[in-house]
């Protein structure tokens, strides 16, 4: 049966040919278009897997790049039992690297406090260096620089190179290489020279990496956190409390209680008007209820205010809550590309149905002859079946095969702009898929085939 269909399918090569073209395309559409989803996931999988503590952020942020939280804070972290050691970060985009704006790919700036990054166990970028060295405490108060591998080929720089960014000569003295597109983004510096490149006003900074204690339980050390910070808002860069995140703590409430006296007194109070005080001596005492009833309703609203949780002023997050959030983007992602895989499909399924219907029509006296000579429906249903399987099976193992070599060639040619995986799982699960659109395809020919009876097939045919 294998045999008659292939032979079958052989002898009208440009329809058969057509059709699985179709179904091909398709295939490597959808192969092509998920190795994007699991490409983000597995670069996620591997991104954090190599960040073994924890991030706190401003409340909110969705990276470090957009949060602000004093300094001062990362001392009273760094005090707190189970902390082993906190290295405050700053980040920001690099705008022009050797005269050129950036824009895509994304660099960042990232100032690091050297000290205390020195002291941990295991630091990231320390423990991915190719050429040269990490920055050492003699590269406090300099810009010497430690740069991606990924960023010394783009700007054909080496160690002991000057890289222009933003104004300032950079002295490269070492590059690292991560292999991950979410790393190897960093142009590392000491903190204090980022801040004025940064235009970082005040003490702040953007970030706190906690590297916690051996057999520490990070979700409890990140639920302390949190609630040791609860109610505590962090004041923005560069309003006028600021000034405020660098005193002590315990003299805060003193101070905001004599700023608030002073601005009180300050602000010019509003003098009643002679309409406003009659209108009260002549209040009639039906006014009365109406007055109570509001002093209620705002005590009732006052009261409803204050019971309200207070928001803690950080937010920590380790590896598995990035993950969960790259997941989440990932499976936002993974709709809009079954929707574009579906309309593929979609005509690769209309294109093997019309090309079996085309087949079924043109072979009616072939049939009503097989029929005439003891073929039974299920024969010729079968038939027609094993063809329409056999173009989805070849469409399937060439559109698998194709949409992974594109995957190979796509990440070789831009290693630092997206990263493509398609897995094994991925491959199969296209050919299975493909093979299911081909019978599907031919199962409606098949069955209006096999339902015509044999003078019927030949007087059509």
């Amino acid at each position: 049966m294998w045999r008659f269909a292939l032979r079958n399918l052989w002898t009208r090569p440009m329809r058969s040919l057509l059709s699985l073209l179709g179904l091909t395309v398709a295939i490597v559409g959808m192969v092509g278009l998920f190795s994007v989803a699991q490409g983000i996931d597995q670069m996620v999988h591997k991104t954090f897997k190599a960040i073994p503590g924890l991030a706190v952020l401003q409340p909110g942020a969705p990276i470090p790049l957009f949060s602000r939280l004093p300094r001062s804070w990362g001392d009273e972290i760094a005090k707190m039992e189970g902390v082993h050691k906190v290295n405050a970060e700053i980040w920001s985009r690099a705008h022009i690297i050797e005269g050129l704006p950036v824009f895509s790919p994304p660099r960042f700036l990232f100032g690091t406090d050297i000290p205390s990054r020195l002291e941990m166990n295991f630091a990231v970028y320390r423990e991915h260096m190719i050429k040269g060295r990490f920055l050492e405490l003699g590269d406090i108060g300099t810009y010497r620089t430690v740069i991606s591998k990924v960023i010394a080929e783009e700007f054909h720089k080496e160690v002991g190179d000057i890289l222009y960014v933003d104004g300032q000569d950079l002295e490269i003295v070492g590059i690292y290489h991560c292999g991950s597109l979410l790393l190897d983004v960093a142009i590392i510096l000491d903190i204090g020279q980022v801040r004025p490149l940064a235009r970082m006003e005040g003490p702040f900074v953007s970030a706190f990496y906690i590297e916690p204690d051996a057999n520490v339980d990070r979700e409890e050390l990140s639920t302390r956190i949190e609630t040791k910070f609860r109610g505590r808002n962090a004041p923005t860069a560069g309003s006028p409390m600021a000034v405020l995140s660098a005193l002590d703590q315990a003299s805060s409430g003193d101070v905001l209680s004599g700023i608030g006296r002073l601005l009180t007194n300050m602000l010019p109070q509003a003098k009643p008007k002679a309409d406003d005080t009659e209108a009260t001596k002549s209040a009639t005492p039906s006014d009365a209820p109406d007055k109570a009833t509001s002093n209620k309703t705002s005590r009732k609203r006052k009261k409803s205010v204050n019971t309200r949780r207070p928001e803690s002023g950080v937010e920590v997050r380790g590896s598995e809550d990035w993950a969960q959030e790259f997941q989440r983007f990932s499976a936002d992602l993974d709709i809009f590309l079954l929707v574009l895989t579906s309309i593929g499909i979609t005509i690769a399924v209309l294109s093997i149905i019309n090309t079996m219907l085309m087949s079924v029509t043109e072979r009616f006296i072939e049939f009503g002859i097989l029929k005439a000579n003891g073929w039974t429906n299920r024969n010729v249903l079968l038939l027609i079946t094993f063809e329409s399987a056999l173009l989805g099976l070849s469409g399937g193992l060439l559109g698998a095969s194709l949409g992974w070599v594109a995957t190979l060639v796509v990440n070789a040619n831009w290693p630092d702009r997206i990263n493509l995986h398609a897995s094994p799982q991925l491959l199969i699960f296209a050919v299975f898929f493909s093979t299911a659109l081909g019978i599907l395809g031919g199962l409606y020919p098949a069955i209006w085939a096999s339902r015509m009876m044999p003078m019927d097939a030949i007087r059509r045919g």
